[in-house]
């Protein structure tokens, strides 16, 4: 007797990555296509994806004053990038080097927010070169220099300060930024007398209050924890003479990589918006700074299986890809799905998915049940945010390419280093 196959899962994508005849697609391309034309490790993306993402925010803010800036280090692809600017997205960024591809794609300084703690002169000089919207400030240090470079140049630098308002936004603690242990912001206790030493220094406007809790969260209480400490410092602000123009609550919206159900944009701007008409505060205008929930389920992480090894104590299904390609399971223990491209039929054996890099950390997933054989292909899902971003080359292992799928119709838009690639730059010793 013939076993059957098993119903085909959902994805974390869908509706832009689905099964059809027991094969896995993307948009109207055919997963194992790629896989087969172009080699594995292959990350996918859903241009569909991007701008079905996209839509849920442009939605909810209907009428309302709203600039959101995309946080490119989730993805920072040249395609990714223009497709957003294309859109009219702002962009958040936090380096030079961030800087220079958001311009490169034709994104307006005016919707550019340069966040980080670390900012160095010449990467000020470029932000205040391209006349960026504002400068997200982290510490009393930075409006000091900021100050200075700009008095060099000329020029006024407008500014944020990010203020750190020890607030626990109930995420993993490598990605919980608001509490008064993290690097990041200025302590809300210490904010307002912040804020007196910027309006002394010549060479800085200041425009905005700036706040980021924390990223991957599910409820959006922890929001309104930080907003109503926020308003109550607007307040003060505003008795001392400093009238800000914008709120940035930054970005940190989750995304379903098992069950979790993530709140919408809607859900927020509509609770944001009640709270500051109330509280009197309708005039400000608002800054958002979304990176994972517009990319991170538009993208899937191929990786075919080179060996199935049956240990005492574990099944391995050894694959191409690995922690220089997919960090975040050995990062932070983060789950991602897994799927076959051909799912078979036939009793599924419990496996973890475990790469080539000579680390016990090298792991894209645990004990999952599948029904694999050699030279299969595996999807690995919700790898559009922070996969490619923090790739490496350990190993002296060359990063993967990077494919946009357009309908029926893909561009490669990051052509899969060599070996040769890897080589360029270094020299040895006479």
């Amino acid at each position: 007797m013939t076993a059957a196959f098993p119903t085909p899962p959902e994805l974390a994508g869908h509706p832009y990555f689905q099964y059809r005849n027991n094969v896995l697609y993307a948009e109207d391309v055919p997963l194992d296509h790629l896989a087969h034309g172009l080699g594995t490790p292959l990350y996918v993306y859903s241009r569909a994806a991007l701008k079905g993402a996209w839509e849920t925010y442009r939605s909810a803010i209907g009428q309302r004053p709203v600039l959101v800036c995309y946080g490119m280090k989730a993805n920072s692809n040249l395609a990714v990038l223009k497709e957003f600017a294309r859109l009219g997205a702002g962009f958040d960024i936090v380096s030079g080097g961030e800087l220079k591809r958001a311009l490169a794609v034709g994104a307006e300084p005016s919707k550019i927010v340069f966040s980080g703690v670390g900012k160095q002169a010449w990467e000020m000089r470029a932000a205040l070169a391209a006349q960026v919207k504002c400068f997200n400030v982290e510490s009393e240090a930075e409006l000091h220099r900021l100050s200075d470079v700009a008095e060099e140049l000329g020029v006024r630098a407008p500014v944020s300060l990010r203020v750190n308002p020890d607030v626990d936004a109930q995420t993993h603690p490598y990605i919980s930024t608001g509490l008064k242990e993290n690097k990041f912001g200025i302590a809300i206790e210490s904010a307002l007398d912040v804020y007196r030493v910027a309006q002394s220094l010549p060479g800085l406007d200041i425009v905005g209050v700036d706040c980021h809790i924390g990223s991957q969260l599910t409820d959006i209480s922890p929001y309104f924890d930080a907003l109503e400490k926020l308003l109550d410092l607007i307040d003060a602000l505003d008795q001392e003479g400093i009238r800000i123009a914008h709120l940035d609550l930054g970005g940190g919206l989750g995304i379903r990589y098992t069950d979790e159900t993530p709140p919408s944009p809607q859900a927020l701007l509509d609770r944001v918006f009640e709270r500051l008409n109330a509280r009197g505060q309708g005039h400000l205008h608002l800054v958002l700074e979304p990176g994972r929930s517009l990319v991170g389920n538009a993208g899937v992480l191929l990786t075919t299986v080179q060996y199935l090894k049956h240990a005492e104590a574990r099944n391995f299904a050894i694959v191409d890809a690995a922690m220089n390609d997919l960090l975040r399971p050995a990062l932070y223990e983060a789950f991602h799905g897994v799927q076959p491209l051909r799912p078979r039929a036939g009793d599924q054996v419990e496996y973890d998915i475990v790469g080539p890099v000579c680390e016990s950390a090298d792991w894209l997933a645990r004990q999952r049940k599948l029904a694999i054989q050699q030279g299969d292909v595996l999807a690995v899902e919700s790898a559009g945010a922070y996969s490619m971003a923090m790739a490496s080359n350990y190993n002296t292992r060359a990063r993967a390419a990077e494919v946009m799928v357009d309908g029926a119709n893909y561009h490669v838009v990051r052509q899969r280093e060599t070996l040769d690639d890897l080589l360029r730059g270094e020299s040895t010793l006479p």
